[in-house]
């Protein structure tokens, strides 16, 4: 804390977009784990703030000579996979989209009432629990993976960007209400594969593409994530009279060996 002025001169002089925000330090047995958190504008940064982080580090083992060799990635910046910290902390950005249906829209279009949906939501929630599972929704991972793919993002980040929370209730009024909670998307607007032709269209169709335009992208890729847990959710039901699954019946009758 007393020489984090210095080193976030040191830092920053790397880059003209990245701020560093804070050094959280935590120890364990005879090591300290550091964990420096950066703004990185439009840009995902990793690059960006690996060689911003590996600089400071250089500076602060010439000016503390006690330290005699640090590693730079130790494992704490949890990058591209699931982490407690992440879910606490953030990583990227943090986006939560809500949604409140009402109860005849959930059962003309979905099929489903609120009930049934909420008690479905229930179940998946401690089987996610009994499990470990970095998340209690449905599928995230598979609208996130297209999404990046789409915009020229780093498919692997999608190791992280998936983890979330879910909650849902059904209204005083007998709607349905969900939400979803991603504490670490990771995604950009500028740099890296969003300036390939494809990708980089792809963006402009949405209007996210170039700088000031990653917050509009985060928010379109929760809503995303929104939809697809609603579809599916609604699916998973199997219908008493027909005894029909939508979920199973969908890939049946549509997926790639039909």
């Amino acid at each position: 804390a007393d020489h984090f002025e210095a080193i976030k001169a040191i830092a920053e002089g790397t880059t003209s977009i990245g701020k560093l925000l804070e050094i959280e330090h935590y120890t364990a047995h005879n090591m300290v784990f550091t964990r420096f958190d950066y703004s990185t504008g439009d840009a995902a940064g990793q690059n960006m703030t690996s060689r911003a982080t590996f600089v400071a580090c250089e500076w602060i083992r010439k000016e503390f000579t006690a330290l005699s060799h640090y590693l730079l990635s130790g494992n704490f910046d949890t990058e591209k996979k699931t982490s407690s910290v992440n879910l606490l902390k953030g990583r990227g950005r943090r986006v939560t989209a809500e949604i409140t249906i009402p109860r005849q829209v959930m059962i003309e279009n979905l099929r489903i009432t609120p009930e049934q949906m909420h008690y479905g939501q229930g179940i998946s929630t401690l089987s996610a629990f009994l499990s470990h599972s970095s998340n209690n929704a449905a599928h995230p991972a598979n609208g996130l993976a297209a999404l990046y793919l789409a915009t020229g993002q780093d498919i692997a980040n999608i190791g992280e960007s998936n983890q979330c929370t879910t909650y849902n209730k059904v209204t005083r009024d007998g709607d349905y209400y969900f939400s979803i909670t991603l504490p670490a998307l990771i995604m950009a607007t500028y740099g890296g594969g969003t300036s390939l032709p494809t990708q980089r269209e792809c963006l402009e169709i949405m209007g996210c593409y170039g700088k000031g335009k990653a917050y509009k992208l985060v928010e379109i890729a929760a809503a995303l994530v929104v939809a697809g847990e609603l579809s599916l959710g609604a699916a998973t039901r199997v219908d008493k009279e027909t005894r029909v699954n939508e979920w199973v019946d969908a890939h049946e009758r549509l997926g790639r060996n039909r």
